[in-house]
């Protein structure tokens, strides 16, 4: 049959067919692998600063590739993890109960332990109740989408950590709402607020002190937001516990808010020397929580060795106050001295103390001087922060010494001119 029996067809396009379609080639859902490069790239330079191997951890002194390197980039803060007493409590947990608890905290994972350490963690608080977590990431995922349902609205901090972020995700894929507002600006957050259902629930969430720039949230001016337009609130103190406050107690006893904060959140891997999170509230929001968190109830329940080094590490903090003034003191050294030499220095009054950069590969240069000089800091570049703010961002112990603290000082005076950063 030819092409004149049937006129349109020389001028009608051709219909997609189901076999025209399947002709196209597919992608392969490991292509994006294939095609990163990045690390590998800065790996080829000498330069990848990640998934450094620690062969032996003495606190503010490290072994990485058989050197003794000067630790400045860990989260130890009260210089806990290498303690005699700390890692006798976990070596006596693992005698007495076994290395793991075998189920979940709901049925056969809950131990005399685990309600130890709820029972001084509220009471360390000041709250009614607690509720352990097996890691601090999880700790989020299991309170905000338990908490914040369908309809509700869940409010948060753009520069929140990635643990909040997960749970709010959570939450509005269980078809809540999820609105951010402007990293610590107050004016915006009430602006946010104020376009929301006042009398539909909701819940303002925030870092205590943000992990990035070691600066504190607005505490006093979040807490009158949300009281004003009907909202809960939930503080991250991650980086706070231990750090700020009246004998470390975080971000709202650093305001005298304490009672104005309905949920604080924490972990365990940074102060207390472990590894779990944890939440404290009224007996009630943590009976609800207990009972309806799938993060809890679907997880193994914090190991033996870890709930009695977080144990320890508690009691610890509270029988040695000399360790947060320690801590404070050291990182107000290193602030004055970075700033003194003319680096860029992101201010504030935690155990962070950022030192701005301005460019990957300045950066990342930066960082392998610096580990060839026998220190270690952590590369900060973009995406993880905004084109301009790459940074090595270095945190603090109570039981780095002086002559630590000296040495880092002086090495990035060294390479800071070198580089040009500093003149």
């Amino acid at each position: 049959m030819t092409s004149s029996s049937h006129p349109s067809s020389a001028v009608e396009p051709r219909k997609k067919t189901p076999l025209a379609d399947s002709a196209k080639k597919p992608i392969d859902l490991f292509q994006k692998c294939w095609s990163f490069t990045r690390a590998d790239d800065i790996k080829a330079l000498g330069y990848y600063p990640y998934f450094r191997p620690i062969q032996e951890n003495e606190g503010p002194v490290v072994m990485i590739e058989g050197r003794k390197i000067i630790m400045a980039g860990s989260n130890n803060y009260l210089g806990l993890t290498a303690d005699p007493r700390v890692k006798e409590a976990a070596i006596r947990a693992v005698e007495k109960y076994g290395t793991g608890c075998s189920g979940s905290r709901y049925l056969t994972g809950t131990l005399d332990l685990h309600n130890e350490l709820e029972e001084k963690l509220a009471v360390f608080f000041g709250k009614e109740s607690c509720l352990l977590f097996s890691t601090g990431y999880q700790t989020a995922q299991g309170i905000i989408p338990t908490l914040v349902q369908k309809g509700e609205y869940v409010v948060s901090d753009r520069d929140n950590h990635a643990c909040i972020v997960a749970g709010n995700l959570m939450a509005k894929g269980a078809f809540a709402e999820f609105v951010r507002f402007k990293h610590n600006d107050m004016e915006d957050l009430r602006r946010v607020l104020a376009r929301l259902p006042h009398d539909v629930p909701k819940l303002v969430v925030s870092d205590g002190v943000f992990s990035t720039t070691g600066t504190i949230v607005d505490l006093p001016n979040l807490v009158a937001s949300a009281r004003d337009f009907n909202a809960r609130i939930l503080i991250d103190d991650a980086h706070s516990t231990g750090v700020i406050g009246k004998g470390g107690r975080g971000t709202a006893s650093h305001f005298n808010l304490e009672n104005e904060v309905d949920l604080t959140m924490g972990t365990f891997s940074k102060t207390f020397a472990s590894l779990g999170g944890f939440v404290v509230a009224e007996r009630a929001v943590i009976n609800y929580l207990k009972h309806h968190a799938p993060a809890l109830i679907f997880s193994a329940s914090p190991t033996p060795a870890a709930v009695a080094a977080a144990l320890a590490s508690l009691a610890i903090l509270q029988e040695e106050p000399w360790r947060i003034t320690r801590l404070v003191a050291n990182a107000r050294k290193m602030r004055e001295g970075f700033k003194a030499m003319g680096f860029q220095v992101i201010d504030g009054q935690t155990a962070i103390v950022p030192v701005i950069i301005g460019d990957d590969t300045r950066t990342f240069i930066f960082w392998r001087e610096l580990f060839d000089a026998g220190v270690f800091v952590n590369a900060f570049i973009s995406p993880g922060v905004p084109n301009g703010m790459q940074m090595l961002r270095t945190s603090y112990m109570a039981t780095h010494e002086d002559e630590h603290l000296d040495v880092i000082l002086e090495t990035c005076g060294a390479i800071g001119k070198k580089l040009g950063i500093i003149d």
